[in-house]
C-alpha cells in the first residue's frame, strides 16, 4: 500500500464569511455616521461619511426610519433615535445663571431637553446671580465627580477661583456667555451683537431725527467685567461707525447690573435732573431696555428717546409690536437653541474629538419691521399665556407695567432684588 506524504490533510485558508448581508452592514456604517443622538446630518454628509452612493444611501437611511432607528428632521435632514454610545452614560454638571430670568429660563429648558434626548444624566443647580452660590456650586460639581461643566455666571471676580477648582479635579468646563480662564466657551459675540444693534439704531436717527442727537447712554453692568460691556462698546462703534458726527454727542454709561428696577430709577433720576431731548440708549439686554423706555413713558417723553437691546425676548418682541414704540431693535440670540449646541459641544470634548476653544452663537437683528417673521408664533405663545393667567404686572411707585405671559422677565428680575410683583 503506497502511503502518503502525510497522514493529516492540509486545510485549507479560511474563505469569507458568505453569511454576511451586505445591505444590513451598509444600514449599520449609516447609524455609526452619527456621533452622538443630538447631531443632525443631511444627506450628502452622510453619503461622505459612509462613502456610498447618494442613491443607496438615501434608501438605507428610508428604511431605517421606517424601521425607528432614525427619524427626518426638515427636509433633508436625519437624526439617530437609538443611542449607540457604549459604556456608561456621560454625567453634566450645570449651574444655571438664574431661575427666574426669562433669557436663562430658556437656556435652561433646551439643555434639558438635549441631555435628555442625548441621553445624558444632567445635575442642574442654581446659581442665583451669586459669587457665592456659583462658587458652592463648583464645589458641589467636584464632590460629584461630574465628567463636565456647563456653568452660566457672569461675576468676572469669582471667574478664576471656579476655573481653578475645575482644573484643580480636572473636569473640562464650558462657560457661557461669559469666558472664564481655561474654560471652553460657548455663546454670544457680545461686540458684534452690540455693533448690529448700534449701526441700526443710527440709521434709525439718520431716517426719524435727520442724523440728530443730543445725548447717548449705555446702559451695562461692570460685574461681569468687559465682556457684557463689549455690547456697549459695539453699540457705540456701530453707531459712529453709520453717523460719525456722533462722535461729538455726550455719550453717559450708566451702571444698573442689567436689572429692570435699577434702570428704572437710574434712568428717572437722569430725567428729572436733565431736559432729555433726542436721546438715543444702547442697553445691555431687553431688561433693561425696557426700564428705560417705561421711565421715559412715565414722563411723557417717550417721543425723545430711541432705545436698542439686547437678546430679543418675548417682552421686547411684544413691545417692538406697539404701532410708534421707541424700542426700535433688538437682537435675537436664541436661547431656545442652546441646548443642542451645548450638549453637541459637550459630547465631542468629552469623546475626545478636536474642537474650537469657543463656539460663537448665531445673532440677528430684529426690528418692528421683520419681528413677525423671525417668530411668528408669538401670537399664539401670548393667547396661550394669557388663557392660563399666567401675566405679571410689576408696580413701583405708582406706575404699573404689563409683561406677557412667558417667564416674565422683567417682572420676575425683581423677585431677585427682593421686590414682589
Amino acid at each position: 500500500m503506497k502511503r502518503t506524504s502525510s497522514a493529516v490533510a492540509k486545510v485549507p485558508d479560511a474563505a469569507p464569511r458568505t453569511y454576511t448581508v451586505r445591505a444590513v452592514m451598509r444600514a449599520a456604517s449609516i447609524l455609526k455616521a452619527f456621533s452622538s443622538m443630538t447631531e443632525i446630518l443631511e444627506l450628502r454628509t452622510i453619503t461622505k461619511r459612509t462613502q456610498q452612493t447618494k442613491a443607496t444611501t438615501f434608501r438605507l437611511s428610508e428604511t431605517l426610519v421606517e424601521a425607528g432607528l432614525m427619524e427626518r428632521v426638515g427636509h433633508q435632514g436625519y437624526r439617530l433615535r437609538v443611542n449607540l454610545a457604549p459604556g456608561r452614560r456621560w454625567r453634566i454638571g450645570y449651574a444655571a445663571q438664574s431661575s427666574v430670568v426669562a433669557f436663562t429660563a430658556t437656556v435652561t429648558d433646551s439643555l434639558v431637553a438635549a441631555a435628555s434626548e442625548a441621553n445624558i444624566d444632567l445635575v442642574v443647580l442654581n446659581n442665583k446671580f451669586s459669587p457665592t452660590a456659583a462658587l458652592r456650586n463648583a464645589d458641589s460639581f467636584v464632590e460629584q465627580k461630574v465628567d463636565l461643566v456647563i456653568d452660566s455666571q457672569i461675576d468676572s471676580t469669582v471667574a478664576a477661583q471656579i476655573a481653578a477648582k475645575f482644573s484643580d479635579a480636572h473636569i473640562p468646563f464650558i462657560a457661557v456667555d461669559i469666558p472664564h480662564p481655561g474654560a471652553f466657551y460657548y455663546g454670544a459675540d457680545n461686540y458684534k451683537a452690540g455693533r448690529l444693534a448700534g449701526r441700526y439704531l443710527a440709521k434709525w436717527t439718520a431716517k426719524h431725527w435727520n442724523g440728530e442727537a443730543t445725548e447717548i447712554y449705555l446702559v451695562g453692568t461692570d460685574v461681569a467685567g468687559p465682556y457684557l460691556n463689549a455690547r456697549l462698546n459695539g453699540m457705540y462703534d456701530g453707531m459712529t461707525e453709520v453717523l460719525p458726527e456722533l462722535r461729538n454727542v455726550r455719550c453717559c454709561h450708566l451702571e444698573t447690573r442689567g436689572q429692570f428696577e435699577k434702570t428704572l430709577d437710574t434712568v428717572r433720576k437722569y430725567i428729572r435732573i436733565r431736559k432729555l431731548h433726542k436721546v438715543l440708549i444702547g442697553a445691555v439686554n431687553d431688561l433693561s431696555a425696557l426700564a428705560a423706555l417705561q421711565a421715559f413713558r412715565d414722563f411723557g417723553a417717550e417721543e425723545e428717546c430711541a432705545i436698542a437691546g439686547q437678546d430679543g425676548c418675548l417682552e421686547a418682541r411684544e413691545e417692538m409690536r406697539k404701532p410708534g414704540s421707541r424700542l426700535v431693535c433688538s437682537v435675537a440670540y436664541y436661547p431656545e437653541r442652546y441646548g443642542k449646541g451645548l450638549i453637541q459641544f459637550a459630547t465631542d470634548i468629552l469623546g475626545n474629538k478636536q474642537v474650537p476653544p469657543a463656539v460663537l452663537t448665531r445673532h440677528e437683528i430684529v426690528t418692528p419691521h421683520n419681528v413677525d417673521k423671525i417668530y411668528p408664533n408669538d401670537g399664539w405663545m401670548s393667547m396661550a399665556g394669557r388663557s392660563n393667567g399666567q401675566g405679571v404686572t410689576a408696580r413701583r411707585g405708582g406706575a404699573a407695567v404689563q409683561f406677557p405671559a412667558e417667564r416674565c422677565s422683567a417682572a420676575a428680575a425683581l423677585d431677585d432684588e427682593g421686590v414682589r410683583p
